[in-house]
């Protein structure tokens, strides 16, 4: 802008000085076909458009012309006077802040959204008063503005519980449990239990038999119990099918240690889904790849194989962590793979392979 003022008004000046050097006749003729070209254009141009410069010298040109001269220029006097007090206004006031509150910076965005996701419960004052004990002063309106521009509804709409979050906050309190079957070589048929906890996938407990009759059934309630009990487990809820070898007694024993039985709907096996993966998982992975020869042998391999589910084995559920892994890896993150020393070991005869960190020599 200064630039383009700087050479309107040196062209402005250049004409000045040819205008003193001619007459007074050819002044007075130019000034005629200018005010006729004038008249023309104001009958043609709705508003004309001024640059920030031509605004600058009409309104240096007004100071100089006599108010009775005004009417030569294309916009009313009102507006130069407007112009003027803008020149003025901008000579003697300085730079200064945008109006307004301050922006709120991008972190404190995002930690008032993951507040807000992760605690559904949390109303606009209860934010404010999470943020004001991290030293963070900000207003609910303020609150009420980010959650609303990022999509994330008020706590009545955000605390509606879906069956996803549900199942994980009682996932602990959850068992699951089934039966399987293996034919062993000689064609004879086994019967697996096996008791899934829902909420860390780990198998509790598991026994096979040929023939699960009711006295067996009920001393395998109070195998489980034991366990349960020596691992300080309390379980409120147990899911399984209606099929005839869970009779009435084992429901009831169960009851009497305050365990609610769920009974899946008949031929919905999604209903109990988790242990119909686990059945998949441990036959792709284990028994299609044996012959099982007594219960024995059977009994040894599905111990080996919960051992190795419950310690070794990642699961997708736990961020590929197993039930049983400590909260944190021994790896560091920036660890190279030439730093590493990964020792095998074999399980159930190289079937499966357990890999470790080395200790250092």
């Amino acid at each position: 802008m200064l630039v383009s003022s700087l050479y309107v008004l040196v062209c402005r000046l250049l004409e000045l000085v040819v205008l003193f050097a001619r007459g007074d006749r050819g002044k007075e003729l130019e000034i005629l076909v200018l005010r006729h070209e004038l008249s023309i254009l104001r009958r043609q141009v709705g508003q004309p458009r001024f640059e920030p410069h031509d605004r600058l010298l009409l309104a240096a040109l007004s100071r100089l012309l006599p108010r009775r001269c005004w009417n030569v220029f294309l916009v009313r006097p009102e507006t130069l006077l407007s112009w003027h007090r803008r020149l003025v206004t901008r000579r003697w006031i300085y730079a200064h802040r945008c109006p307004g509150r301050p922006a709120i910076g991008g972190e404190v965005r995002e930690l008032v959204l993951r507040l807000a996701r992760e605690n559904p419960s949390w109303g606009y004052l209860r934010i404010v008063g999470e943020l004001r004990k991290l030293g963070i002063a900000l207003s609910a309106t303020s609150v009420r503005n980010i959650l609303a521009k990022a999509g994330v509804p008020p706590a009545p709409q955000r605390d509606r519980q879906s069956w996803r979050a549900f199942l994980q906050a009682h996932g602990e309190s959850i068992l699951a449990c089934d039966f399987f079957t293996v034919d062993t070589v000689w064609l004879r048929r086994l019967y697996v239990l096996v008791f899934l906890s829902i909420g860390s996938r780990r198998i509790e407990y598991l026994a096979c038999t040929s023939n699960p009759d009711t006295a067996w059934m009920l001393q395998q309630t109070r195998n489980l119990l034991m366990e349960l009990e020596d691992r300080d487990r309390r379980v409120r809820f147990l899911i399984h099918d209606r099929d005839t070898k869970f009779p009435r007694a084992f429901d009831a024993v169960l009851a009497t240690d305050g365990i609610k039985i769920i009974r899946t709907p008949v031929q919905a096996p999604n209903a109990n889904a988790h242990m119909e993966r686990r059945v998949g998982s441990v036959r792709r992975e284990c028994l299609d790849r044996f012959l099982i020869v007594g219960r024995r042998q059977l009994e040894h391999v599905l111990r080996v194989y919960a051992r190795h589910y419950n310690r070794q084995r990642p699961h997708r559920a736990l961020d590929l962590r197993p039930p049983d892994a400590s909260a944190r890896s021994p790896v560091q993150a920036d660890a190279r793979p030439q730093d590493l020393r990964v020792g095998r070991r074999d399980v159930l005869g190289g079937l499966i392979h357990e890999y470790e960190i080395a200790a250092a020599a």
